[in-house]
């Protein structure tokens, strides 16, 4: 394994380092507005929420590793302690990254990246019309975290109004993961879109206690079949199956086909059994993934 002292690195090979490695990190679009009313839009991915009630997003505009100058963005706040943070999904992320370009003060990205401006309810920056969540807020507080480039300066605002655009939402009235079609940043040049295809739920943890992975039986956590993941989905129970439960489950045709076919094969019999629980779970079918291994 590389072991690493970021001390003995210089700050652009930090920042790759950490680029490539904390991701994918959701993007903050942020239209911000300086005193003479200059607009600017421009895409930070040291961005997230931190609370809900308040409800507090962070983003950071970093001073700038090449020459410590600092960006447009953290000047407006300074001057005018108002923003929108528009989500960006995966139909308009080009022209987002076309917002990124270091334009001159003065230098309106809503006309430069071909976004329409949609004015705010509450503050004085637009919204971006494209987006599909745009959050207006109020700058509670700037912190520096350094005079040197590479130094974050996070922006911490609190939301006062949300839009979302309806298409996006499903018949709850709830956003729905997969139509939103988000985008995130990696390292470099690297996006990725958080699309059907690669969308996938971890049930969380019950709530009460879950027996946890050390309460599985050794030859069951040992195995080579079964992964990290499924010894996870395996601690999440609060209990294990009775055994009239897991006598019930002796019908189950597969089960049956692999216990008639290594009658006084012990080895293959648990590898069998543990192939077809690591299917059950992949499946979400936890209780009867215990009851096949408990047979």
């Amino acid at each position: 394994m590389l072991t690493l002292n970021p001390s003995d690195l210089s700050t652009a090979e930090l920042q790759n380092y950490l680029q490539y490695a904390i991701a994918p990190r959701p993007i903050c679009f942020v239209s911000t507005i300086d005193k003479a009313g200059n607009i600017n839009l421009s895409p930070f991915s040291f961005f997230n929420m931190f609370s809900t009630n308040p409800p507090i997003c962070v983003f950071s505009p970093a001073r700038r590793v090449r020459d410590n100058t600092t960006k447009h963005s953290l000047e407006n706040v300074l001057q005018v302690p108002e923003c929108v943070i528009n989500i960006v999904n995966y139909d308009m992320v080009r022209q987002t990254s076309l917002a990124s370009v270091e334009y001159p003060k003065g230098v309106n990205e809503f006309i430069k990246a071909g976004f329409t401006q949609l004015a705010s309810d509450l503050v004085k920056p637009p919204r971006v019309a494209e987006s599909p969540v745009q959050m207006e807020c109020i700058v509670s507080r700037v912190i520096h975290l350094g005079d040197n480039g590479g130094a974050g300066n996070l922006v911490i605002v609190e939301v006062k109004r949300i839009h979302i655009r309806e298409d996006i939402l499903d018949e709850n009235g709830k956003i729905d993961q997969a139509k939103i079609d988000l985008v995130a940043r990696l390292g470099g040049d690297w996006y990725c879109r958080v699309g059907e295809d690669n969308l996938f739920k971890v049930e969380k943890p019950v709530r009460t206690l879950g027996i946890g992975v050390d309460s599985i039986p050794l030859a069951i956590r040992s195995s080579h079949i079964l992964t990290g993941n499924n010894l996870g989905q395996l601690g999440n129970v609060e209990h294990l199956p009775a055994d009239d439960e897991i006598a019930q489950f002796q019908s189950d045709p597969e089960l049956k086909q692999i216990m008639d076919a290594t009658i006084g094969d012990s080895t293959n019999r648990e590898r069998e059994l543990h192939q077809y629980a690591r299917r059950l779970l992949e499946e979400g079918r936890v209780i009867e993934a215990w009851k096949a291994l408990l047979s």
